[in-house]
């Protein structure tokens, strides 16, 4: 998609949806319910259907059914990071109230960076052909990687990300309403400066987990096409409706227990697919049927196949386990 205005059309809209849903619908900090969740979550999935039809009618089928793809892959990887999600937003005990402003600054993030790295991808593989193939080495690997790695779990004194914030800001021990930053005096006597609250340690935890995600979410959807406006779309769309999956699925979540098994299963496949590309090339019917088929048989064996047990949960705390800096 080399005309400009394409691009210029698309972003306007997804900054003046974003103004509207912090600045008009979600201009305080409040719990959201499920049903609210539902309804945005109806909205975007609206929204990205309309843009698949509208590429329909204008670029023609192949590139309809790539988005349709590009987008199916993206939102699938994307459920991934709520598992990440969920265990920060439950370790650092953050208010339900507070959670959709930190998912809103933390998707705006990663819009930013994904562009960025949908670029670089672009750039990399009209200069270099082969970079293809070692995209698809290492989403095979990934996958094979997830299919056996251990649950993700989060260590203050250890995780680097928290390491870094606490030694370039000191950090308050509780929160302050939707304040990222506060001025006050960490100690008695000294003197007032700038201070993080623990609300900004959970979004630069959120921004470098969805950097670490797009690590394999961006060769993955190069594998289902090539063309950078598809694949910049499809991925705004999947995270755009992020959040509001995320209300929906964060009580039900642990239930799909398999789901990283389809997930990996999703990725191994696009990597072979690209590993093979230039000789047998895979239709891109046949590789959105795969990719759904591989997700609706993880759900679905999520669902009869009952979970392992888990330990107890921690009893709950008032204020963030985060010691002061």
């Amino acid at each position: 998609m080399s005309n400009p205005w394409w691009w210029v059309a698309f972003n306007a809209l997804v900054l003046s949806l974003l103004a509207l849903d912090l600045g008009v619908f979600h201009r305080h900090s409040r719990e959201v319910t499920m049903r609210e969740a539902l309804g945005w979550c109806t909205v975007w999935i609206s929204l990205a259907v309309c843009f698949g039809l509208g590429l329909w009618a204008t670029l023609g089928s192949q590139s309809a059914l790539e988005f349709a793809a590009g987008y199916l892959v993206e939102q699938a990887l994307s459920v991934d990071n709520l598992f990440v999600f969920i265990l920060i937003f439950g370790f650092f005990k953050v208010p339900p109230a507070l959670q959709h402003r930190v998912l809103f600054w933390g998707i705006l993030g990663a819009l930013v960076m994904r562009g960025i790295m949908i670029a670089v991808g672009a750039a990399l593989l009209a200069q270099f052909h082969w970079v293809i193939y070692i995209f698809g080495a290492f989403l095979v690997f990934t996958g094979v990687k997830m299919a056996f790695s251990a649950d993700s779990a989060i260590e203050p004194e250890s995780n680097p990300v928290i390491r870094l914030v606490r030694r370039v800001f000191p950090v308050t021990t509780r929160y302050h309403g939707e304040k990222f930053f506060i001025r006050e005096s960490i100690r008695p006597g000294e003197a007032v400066r700038l201070v993080a609250t623990p609300l900004f340690v959970v979004l630069a935890l959120i921004e470098t987990t969805d950097l670490v995600f797009a690590l394999d979410s961006i060769p993955a959807i190069f594998g289902v096409t090539r063309d950078p406006f598809i694949v910049y779309t499809s991925n705004v769309f999947a995270i755009l409706g992020l959040r509001s999956l995320y209300f929906v699925l964060a009580g039900v979540i642990g239930k799909f227990h398999l789901l990283k098994y389809g997930l990996s299963a999703v990725l191994a496949f696009v990597g072979v697919k690209m590993l093979v590309s230039e000789h047998y090339p895979i239709p891109i019917g046949i590789a959105l049927g795969v990719v759904g088929g591989l997700l609706l048989t993880s759900v679905v064996a999520s669902l009869i196949i009952p979970a392992p047990p888990s330990a107890p949960e921690p009893d709950s705390e008032t204020s963030p386990p985060l010691p002061e800096s």
